[in-house]
């Protein structure tokens, strides 16, 4: 294998990995441009260290080229979890740690000299991480919403919205407090899982309080 070859190789990682890594950075995650190319920039030259080593002691002693590569599938397992968070009520990371191990195989295969199956993976990624968010909100749209809420600054409020979404079968995933436009307004955001309940209804209860000055979904 020349120094060409291996720095072909190389390259060709470091672009795949990059967009992706890219499109993680984009979503400001902690695993981004630079994690990804050192990712996929590292398990190509452990493939590429196990076909070394084979070739050196070729009839001399018997390696199997692949022994190095298996341990990254097994390692990147801890890398991808240290991105996995529990934010609240929300699980944040998976993309990430998915994005990481595909990015991990590609380096294997490009490291291999399998090329082909390494830009055809590196595409499917892109256009999944790229064009597929969409899609994917699109399919939670039904199901996954946010009901904004702007009331006076009273607990009293609190509990009598969590007791009509409670009333609708409606669960909280997640809750944010924020400030409202007036000092004495919160702005209360909450991430709710919805199956059929009636939305603009659930908006029209909570209008009836004359402490609520607004409430929406997005």
């Amino acid at each position: 294998m020349t120094d060409w070859v291996i720095l072909q190789r190389l390259l060709i990682i470091s672009a795949i990995a990059g967009i992706i890594g890219f499109e993680r950075e984009r979503h400001g995650r902690a695993a981004g441009f630079r994690t990804h190319i050192l990712v996929g920039i590292g398990s190509c030259l452990m493939m590429l260290t196990g076909l070394y080593l084979a070739d050196v002691y070729a009839g001399r002693i018997a390696l199997d080229p692949t022994r190095i590569a298996a341990q990254v599938v097994s390692g990147l397992g801890f890398l991808g979890a240290g991105t996995i968070l529990r934010f609240r009520a929300s699980v944040r990371g998976l993309t990430t740690a998915a994005s990481l191990w595909a990015i991990g195989g590609i380096g294997i295969a490009v490291g291999a000299g399998f090329i082909s199956g390494a830009l055809m993976t590196g595409v499917i990624v892109v256009i999944a991480l790229f064009g597929f968010s969409r899609i994917e909100r699109a399919m939670r749209r039904d199901l996954y919403r946010t009901l904004i809420v702007e009331t006076v600054e009273t607990g009293e409020e609190l509990v009598k919205i969590r007791t009509l979404l409670a009333d609708h079968d409606i669960e909280i995933r997640d809750l944010n407090i924020k400030t409202g436009r007036k000092p004495d307004h919160v702005r209360l955001e909450f991430d709710l899982k919805l199956v059929d309940q009636p939305q603009d209804e659930i908006v029209t209860q909570l209008l009836q309080s004359k402490h609520i000055m607004s409430a929406h979904w997005v």
